[in-house]
């Protein structure tokens, strides 16, 4: 029989996750293949931190709260890298249309910044509450919210205020698309974004993003973008290559971004700047579901060497969803991902995107955040589409920083 494992700080909030009947950990040295997959597998945290992973049955039992698993997989808490949770009203006419053959051209973010303008503060932030409570329910632990439809100083800094009240990942991106006020001055706009708007959102903003496409923002006026942020001390993202073919993805690379996210359209060229870097190809699935855009070929980004990863792109626009499962589901069935790849494209990739080790595994020391599906393994993630399979969350969606040590686990049940 094995030894029973007991935690190391017996003061501390402490929990068991027993009889899993297939842990993914995504650490290849603790379990079989490149998941790290662990059979019959418990998880102790303590402090909201992994303190060990073993065999089911082997945990100390004096734990303030135990978890049985039943023989369901468990895998860490998604980590959603890009949404736009910040808005009020909603696009139902736009999408309606598109289905009716109406092309997709970002143009519908106007109608929202009006909305959201128009919108107060506390609704704005009920609202941030309801999606993200939505998306803990489907198994998002980690999440980026960035601002976009203020794009004005005032609303811009107080979009970017609420997205950091429920995520260490805020992002500022006043470079979403020109407001109508300044209309044919798009320089006029971008050195408001880089001067005033950047300062009214720099105490409570971690990384600038700027959107990359024809329509919105050329290179030059990007490039400005991220080189203000930078020297305001924030990380860099960038949208690029959603729309068509462009210079986004070679800018990202070139500035060092994180991440560079849609990548619909990419060249060998464009591939081979993201397999040669540490800038992170996020795909976005479900909006080109939404939009009827073709499909990335994540296949060749994968062979070429590059980091991947998978986000929800939360938004009432083109990706009025806050699943990561859909997500998943959609990469392997449209975008040439394994599912194994896909899993940890929403989970590790989403992680590096955010230059973050301490989420996305289930190691000694990393976020005890768990998801466990009413499943016996992540292959139903993609077997069965549309079926809401997350049977439990456990940690805080955002992991702020505000967010106590020993807090006990906020957890969700089907």
């Amino acid at each position: 029989m094995a030894d029973t494992i007991t935690t190391n700080d017996t003061t501390g909030w402490s929990l068991v996750i027993d009889n899993i009947g297939s842990l993914i950990t995504n650490d290849p040295t603790i379990g079989r293949g490149p998941l790290g997959i662990v059979d019959d597998a418990s998880v102790v945290i303590v402090d909201g931190r992994v303190e060990h992973v073993g065999a089911a049955g082997t945990a100390d039992t004096q734990v303030d709260e135990w978890i049985d698993a039943e023989g369901r997989c468990a895998l860490p808490g998604f980590v959603d890298s890009h949404t736009h949770l910040v808005f009020a009203g909603d696009r139902a006419a736009e999408f309606t249309a598109r289905m009716a053959g109406q092309p997709y051209d970002g143009g519908g973010i106007r109608v929202t910044t009006d909305a959201t303008r128009a919108a107060s503060t506390a609704d704005l932030d009920r609202l941030v509450r309801r999606r993200l409570a939505e998306a803990h329910r489907a198994g998002t632990t980690t999440i980026e919210i960035k601002s976009g439809y203020g794009l004005n100083v005032a609303d811009e800094a107080r979009s970017v205020e609420i997205a950091h009240a429920h995520t260490s990942e805020s992002t500022f991106l006043g470079a979403h698309l020109l407001p109508a006020e300044y209309e044919g001055r798009a320089d006029d706009y971008i050195h408001l974004v880089c001067n005033e708007m950047l300062v009214a959102a720099r105490p409570t903003s971690k990384w600038v993003d700027a959107f990359c496409e024809t329509g919105a923002f050329d290179a030059d006026q990007c490039g400005a973008v991220l080189d203000a942020g930078r020297a305001a001390g924030l990380g860099l993202r960038l949208h690029g290559n959603q729309l068509g073919h462009g210079p986004g993805v070679q800018l990202a690379v070139e500035h060092g971004c994180a991440s560079v996210d849609h990548c619909t359209y990419l060249t060998d060229a464009d591939i081979g700047a993201l397999a040669g870097s540490d800038t992170v190809a996020t795909f976005l699935p479900a909006t080109d579901f939404s939009t009827r855009q073709p499909y990335p070929d994540a296949r060749r980004v994968i062979d070429a060497g590059a980091t991947v990863a998978l986000a929800s792109n939360c938004n009432p626009g083109s990706s009025y969803t806050t699943s990561i499962s859909f997500c998943i589901a959609l990469a392997v069935r449209e975008m040439g991902m394994t599912v194994d790849e896909a899993v940890t494209a929403a989970t590790l990739g989403g992680a590096a995107a955010l230059r973050r080790d301490d989420v996305g595994r289930l190691t000694r020391g990393a976020a005890g955040h768990v998801v466990v599906l009413d499943a016996p393994s992540h292959h139903h993630l993609a077997y069965r589409p549309g079926v809401p399979l997350v049977h439990r969350t456990i940690g805080p969606l955002a992991d702020h920083p505000s967010t106590s040590a020993s807090d006990a686990p906020d957890t969700a049940g089907a």
